[in-house]
């Protein structure tokens, strides 16, 4: 538990800027929205697998 506090506590307002630039200079302004809307999809089809995978009954799953 205490990593996670040294951990969160590192990142500031200064590294969130440096990391967007970063970003901006590999991928360049129009692509990051194309990379956002992938990962957004790619997170959303995650969730919905797994609420079809909860709803399946038990003997859909032994199969």
């Amino acid at each position: 538990m205490m990593s996670l506090n040294i951990f969160l506590g590192m990142i500031g307002a200064p590294q969130i800027i440096l990391i967007v630039v970063v970003l901006l200079l590999l991928f360049g302004g129009r692509k990051i929205p194309e990379l956002m809307r992938g990962l957004g999809s790619g997170i959303k089809e995650f969730k919905n697998a797994s609420k079809e995978d909860e709803a399946a009954p038990e003997s859909d799953k032994k199969q």
